[in-house]
């Protein structure tokens, strides 16, 4: 068997480790296996690199992927889905594995659904696919925010400020979650729950009166007040996949500042934390989680399957259907914010 793998969307810790899985598992069963460059764009345009044991030799520690990256859309192209079949031809490619987000595995499902032999593998620093437990990237993410929330502590208790701090996350809260408690943020605002700046406001004066003179706000790139939402402005430019691109202009955490520090007398200062949060190398439990998944995909293929993604399920990586994990995003329930809520202020 012929087995092609490409990397689209952000780059996520563990990308290196399911690339590695799964050219070590399928050499190890008899198979060949490419990589195609840049996503979808190398599909594309067939550009590619042979993978063997050299090419992978300890790359799971390693952060980003050697496959490189796009945000390329198949489907935005000219004749994108006849070139991809063109390619997958040319190289004699029995399934192709496509390891990405929302949108990769979006592109693999429709073209699954037009006859090629396709395998998801989940990745997404987000943690916001549905059909999976935890996606890589995740882990190595918020054990990030929660280092920069813990350097945060020191200077602003000892400027006796309040510390805004940005986290990715444009649907769903996962990262500010996880991060903001694992980095004991006195306040999280998530993506899935409006607030209400006056109420936050009010929380802080309440703990400043107290004697905790400082403050750590952990906020969510996607949050909002629907009272500041005119003083939110991001770039007009979208991606392929049409998506606003947020980072760019001035952001939630910017604006909240301002308000915070317009609305009371505390002293205030933003932080986006940016791409930071993608980067460096990846926790054991993203090499290893990305590992499974690779070696999961190959046995995958080896079975015949189609249209199917690898992914965690407990402690299981097991096969589940494409269509599952794109079909809806998947975000903070509400009960585990209330948890969170029970440490505010």
């Amino acid at each position: 068997m012929h087995i092609g793998i490409l990397t689209g969307g952000g780059d996520a810790p563990g990308l290196n480790a399911v690339i590695r899985g799964v050219t070590i598992r399928a050499l190890k069963g008899g198979h060949r296996v490419t990589g195609f460059l840049r996503g979808w764009k190398g599909a594309v345009e067939g550009t590619s690199v042979s993978l063997d044991e050299e090419t992978v030799r300890d790359i799971h520690i390693e952060g980003g992927t050697i496959l490189l990256s796009s945000r390329t859309n198949p489907f935005n192209i000219e004749n994108g889905l006849e070139r991809i079949r063109e390619t997958l031809e040319n190289a004699s490619i029995d399934c192709l594995m496509a390891v990405g987000g929302e949108d990769t595995l979006g592109v693999a499902q429709k073209l699954a659904a037009e006859g090629l032999t396709v395998i998801g593998v989940p990745k997404t620093i987000d943690n916001d696919l549905s059909a999976t437990d935890y996606t890589f990237g995740f882990d190595t993410a918020i054990n990030l925010v929660m280092s920069a929330l813990d350097k945060l502590h020191t200077t602003a208790r000892s400027h006796e400020r309040v510390m805004v701090v940005e986290i990715m996350g444009r649907h769903a809260g996962w990262m500010a979650l996880h991060g903001g408690m694992a980095g004991g943020a006195h306040i999280i605002l998530l993506p899935e729950e409006e607030f209400d700046t006056d109420e936050v406001c009010a929380l802080l004066e309440k703990r400043y009166a107290e004697g905790h003179r400082y403050a750590i706000v952990a906020v969510a790139e996607g949050a909002t007040d629907p009272k500041l939402a005119r003083h939110i402005m991001h770039s007009a430019a979208t991606d392929a996949f049409g998506h606003v691109q947020l980072g760019t202009g001035i952001g939630v955490g910017e604006v909240l500042k301002n308000e915070i520090a317009d609305r009371t007398d505390l002293e205030t200062r933003h932080v986006v934390l940016g791409h930071v949060q993608r980067g460096g190398s990846p926790t054991a439990f993203d090499r290893v989680l990305g590992t499974r998944l690779g070696v999961k995909a190959v046995e995958m293929a080896e079975a015949g399957e189609s249209g199917m993604m690898a992914a965690l399920r407990g402690t299981e990586v097991v096969a589940v259907d494409l269509a599952e994990a794109v079909g809806t995003l998947k975000t903070v329930p509400h009960e585990q914010y209330e948890t969170a809520k029970l440490f505010f202020g």
